[in-house]
């Protein structure tokens, strides 16, 4: 085969290649274009979805604002922030043993994973019982238990990997060097594993930003989260496609803004906490 064939095989696969990474981009900024036209758009204008060139109007954001939009984000966020920080402290103590000291085997390792299986029909009703048994239903705090009980499986199972990507005789040599065990994994293993705790934070956020089936059943009214009040738009005269369009930019722009703001984070090597400590 000569050279000259194998340079076109090559630059035909590069370009293929290209091809497909451009469709991919396209299919993930096109429907946000949309959106960010859709928010500035009229009702008649939204029938015709080709329609580029128009006068943007301002009362699809007037309409989020007057409907609590800016309200249910507020509590969306408290939800994921508080789910992500439990879900962090105690995952990364979970991994960590399932990691170092094998606590109950693979059966462990493989029961958090099967934790995701459960359809969340199977849990939403006795978190309903239990909302109302203590009062709590239609508040945030009767959504907390069950972002946990579908976050913190996935950030553990993430985090073990980490954990055991960190060898142990780095651990092995802080403790020789007279740290004990907590200050070694605090000084030592955390900031190997820094990374992991970055892109589980930012998935787990994801998740329990986004969730809608147990926030619209133990929370729908006035401690409805932003994925509940984004659904309200869909009413009975129709679904309100600009308020929701202009909603929806709402529940998007902050979790770019943080995949963006821990990015750098992601980028660092594995062993960047085990030379100083």
């Amino acid at each position: 085969m000569s050279t000259n064939h194998l340079f076109r095989a090559r630059l035909t696969w590069t370009n293929l290649g290209n091809g497909l990474l451009v469709l991919m981009g396209l299919s993930v900024v096109l429907p946000f274009f949309w959106l960010i036209l859709g928010s500035f758009k009229t009702g008649a204008q939204l029938n015709d979805p080709t329609l580029l060139l128009f006068n943007p109007t301002l009362e699809n954001w007037n309409e989020i604002f007057r409907s609590g939009v800016l309200e249910s984000t507020w509590r969306s966020a408290m939800v994921a922030f508080i789910t992500v920080i439990f879900s962090i402290i105690i995952g990364s103590m979970g991994a960590y043993a399932i990691s170092r000291y094998r606590s109950g085997g693979n059966v462990a390792r493989f029961s958090i994973l099967a934790a995701q299986v459960l359809p969340p029909a199977v849990l939403v009703f006795p978190f309903l019982e239990i909302s109302y048994q203590l009062r709590l239903n239609d508040t945030v705090f009767a959504v907390l238990v069950p972002h946990l009980s579908f976050v913190l499986p996935v950030v553990t199972w993430f985090l073990i990997g980490f954990f055991d990507a960190v060898p142990r005789e780095v651990e092995e040599q802080a403790l020789v060097d007279g740290l004990s065990r907590i200050q070694a994994l605090r000084k030592v293993v955390i900031p190997q594993v820094s990374p992991g705790i970055g892109a589980a934070a930012i998935f787990g956020f994801v998740l329990s930003w986004n969730d809608l089936f147990y926030a619209l059943i133990l929370a729908p009214g006035n401690s409805a989260t932003l994925p509940v009040k984004i659904a309200s738009f869909n009413t009975f005269r129709g679904v309100e496609l600009g308020a929701m369009c202009a909603a929806i930019l709402v529940a998007v722009v902050p979790v770019l803004f943080m995949s963006f703001f821990i990015q750098k984070r992601l980028v660092r090597g594995i062993s960047g906490g085990a030379i100083k400590y």
